[in-house]
């Protein structure tokens, strides 16, 4: 690998993709700095998965307080919902290689739901139940808040 590649890689991030892209298009790869682009290929799955999990706990949390304080409920929890649901769609249009774990990022985020949604409206986390009481389908279904229009069930 050249030298001055990796130094560039350290130094400035967007010269050296263009850089890296440039080489790409004109076939040159022999020049490419493939330590440096396996490194980043593989950051950025793992940020995509990373942001699913982030997006899953705040989904969860959210249907949470909605069940659990509906006196609470506003606009703001409601675009909330909207919103990590929006987020995570997008995200598994462009990795629908993820749609068949989402069971487990569900099962992973709930626990860390549970313990946002605590603190967050001061309950005791013994009040939420111990699996997610959400199936896949309602939390994903943009029609779906707890106590409106369906029962949240234990699946």
């Amino acid at each position: 690998m050249d030298d001055h590649l990796n130094n560039l890689y350290e130094t400035d991030a967007l010269i050296w993709t263009e850089t890296q892209i440039a080489l790409l298009r004109a076939g040159k790869f022999d020049q490419l700095d493939l330590e440096n682009i396996i490194s980043e290929l593989g950051y950025q799955v793992r940020k995509d998965k990373r942001q699913v999990a982030h997006r899953m706990v705040g989904l969860l949390s959210h249907l949470l307080k909605y069940q659990y304080q509906p006196q609470r409920i506003s606009k703001s929890w409601i675009h909330t919902i909207h919103n990590h649901r929006m987020k995570i769609d997008r995200i598994l249009k462009q990795m629908p290689s993820l749609a068949p774990v989402l069971d487990e990022y569900i099962m992973d985020a709930y626990p860390r739901a549970v313990r946002e949604a605590a603190l967050e409206t001061r309950l005791p986390p013994s009040t939420f139940p111990r699996k997610c009481p959400f199936s896949q389908q309602q939390i994903f279904d943009e029609d779906f808040f707890p106590g409106e229009n369906e029962k949240a069930v234990e699946p």
